[in-house]
């Protein structure tokens, strides 16, 4: 067990080094799950509002790949139903980004090469990154399990486990794939690049059967879960899936782990282009980040496609529900029910976008710490035209996913394609105050940089949670897309727009003078 050894020093140095990531991820999913039951109590308080609720779902295949099938009309079950895939697929973003970071991203910086030189196994800081997810995910399923325990212990339970066993797959997923690619960023584009295609699996067979007993259902670890079926007479056997799954995961990253030099990759990077391609900083950003923006534009695409697709058939769903009506125009403004679904959705995809937006100026972090900013900036670059170069495909970026968010809208919509588009954009504003946020927190503190996050998932959690919660209005306006006008359907309101933009443009030249008057990170 040599390999091992240093695992129980590295595990509490992970945790600490993870001390606001990691709460801050379970504490939006777990509040995500447990404002479920009295949202859905609100909304469909009768046994036979219930019941419309299931025939609905059933005739409808859109909402069924967007969500997936409802096998019981309890509040417990429905909240499986509800929020199961997508509290999944952020227990599975959790899981992969704590592993890349302690495991890739330590030997990409240098780092990991030094604590290998001390009495450390070869082995041991796969493990102590594994155990930082399972530690995540653990307390993950104690939070649900508890806080859903009112509704059914046994389906709570189930529940709790199935989003840790979802969490934990993808961890091991991400161990693989750190094993195989010699790029910490390769390593987090390839494991969500698994992710999407287990939620387009899902999603392509729940929309095909109204049960989930479609193949490529069971082809998906997200599938597994709603098949776990939760509060609806549990499945316990799906776990054991998840565990095989886990298991043989887990001992083929420990064997390649075993089997390669600290710095090394099974799969050889390429040589990169000419330098002449790379002569100017914004070149070096754009060679960079351009796998992070291509994937997300296609992700915002395909979520416009579908959700524009769904249009049509809200008002049917929402039916004479005045609960989910007041919801969807807390969100989306009171200009009718079709004018607030799509304000709502579009404003849904703006406050994904505030994690892009974190990750490609976090980049500028990364760069300088892994300690290849310092040579590039030795030379004729300045720093404010390094980081500019970063910046630009920041904002440019979260500009295209957004446009091509709207674009999908009118695909699948079919409709109205202006004023669709400019409910995409008019979010772009809100989503550049957290950039500019996190442009001060990198310029002024590095240290503190990864705070960002905790913003992004603050905005996150009052977007998604507060309207269904009816949080009083001052809370929602903590976060800028509560200044946000409510398009399409409702007025366009210049004044908000241009105090976020230029809230984004002080924030941005602020953190930009503190990088270039303090020291680099040693």
């Amino acid at each position: 067990m040599t390999s091992l050894v240093g695992t129980g020093v590295l595990l509490p140095f992970n945790l600490r080094r993870d001390r606001l990531m990691i709460p801050v991820w379970v504490a939006v999913n777990a509040l995500m799950v447990l404002s479920m039951p009295n949202t859905l109590k609100g909304l469909y308080g009768t046994a036979a509002e219930r019941a419309d609720l299931l025939r609905q779902v059933a005739t409808n295949s859109s909402f069924r790949a967007l969500i997936g099938p409802v096998f019981d009309d309890s509040l417990g079950a429905l909240t499986a139903w509800r929020v199961g895939v997508y509290a999944g697929a952020l227990a599975a973003a959790t899981g992969l980004l704590v592993v890349v970071r302690h495991t890739r991203d330590e030997e990409e910086s240098g780092r990991q090469e030094l604590l290998s030189s001390g009495v450390v196994g070869r082995r041991a800081s796969l493990t102590a990154a594994l155990l930082a997810a399972a530690v995540a995910n653990g307390v993950l399923a104690l939070l649900v399990t508890a806080g859903l325990a009112d509704q059914g212990g046994a389906g709570a339970l189930a529940f709790g486990l199935g989003l840790a066993a979802v969490g934990m797959l993808f961890a091991t997923t991400a161990a693989i794939v750190a094993q195989l690619t010699e790029s910490a960023r390769l390593t987090r584009g390839l494991t969500a690049g698994v992710l999407g295609a287990a939620f387009v699996l899902r999603a392509a067979g729940d929309s095909a059967s109204t049960d989930g007993s479609s193949v490529l259902t069971w082809l998906s670890p997200l599938g597994w879960l709603s098949q776990l079926r939760p509060f609806a007479g549990e499945r316990w056997w799906v776990l054991l899936l998840f565990a095989a799954a886990i298991a043989g995961q887990g001992t083929l990253a420990y064997v390649l782990a075993g089997r390669r030099d600290v710095g090394m990759s099974f799969v050889p990077t390429r040589p990169g282009p000419p330098s002449g391609r790379l002569g100017t900083a914004g070149a070096l950003a754009w060679r960079l980040q351009r796998g992070a923006v291509l994937g997300w534009s296609i992700g915002f695409f395909l979520a416009g496609v579908v959700y524009g697709g769904l249009t049509d058939g809200v008002a049917d769903l929402v039916g004479d529900n005045d609960k989910a009506r007041e919801i969807f125009e807390r969100m989306g403004g009171h200009s009718g029910i079709t004018d607030a679904f799509l304000a709502s959705m579009t404003g849904m995809l703006g406050l994904v976008a505030t994690l892009y937006v974190v990750a490609s100026v976090l980049r500028l972090h990364g760069e300088e710490t892994s300690m290849r900013a310092e040579p590039l900036l030795a030379n004729a670059v300045g720093r404010l035209r390094w980081a500019s170069g970063h910046l630009v495909i920041t904002f440019a970026g979260s500009a295209l996913v957004m446009l091509l968010a709207g674009l999908g809208f009118a695909v699948g919509y079919g409709k109205e394609v202006g004023p669709v588009l400019g409910a995409c954009l008019v979010q772009l504003p809100a989503v550049w105050v957290i950039g500019g946020l996190t442009v001060l927190l990198y310029g002024l503190a590095p240290r503190l940089a990864p705070l960002a996050w905790g913003a992004a998932g603050a905005v996150l959690l009052i977007g998604w949670v507060g309207p269904a919660l009816d949080v009083p209005q001052p809370v929602l306006d903590l976060s800028p897309f509560g200044h946000l006008p409510k398009l399409p359907g409702g007025e366009m309101e210049w004044g908000p727009v241009l105090v976020l933009l230029a809230l984004t443009a002080v924030l941005v030249a602020a953190g930009l003078a503190g990088l270039r008057r303090r020291d680099l990170t040693t």
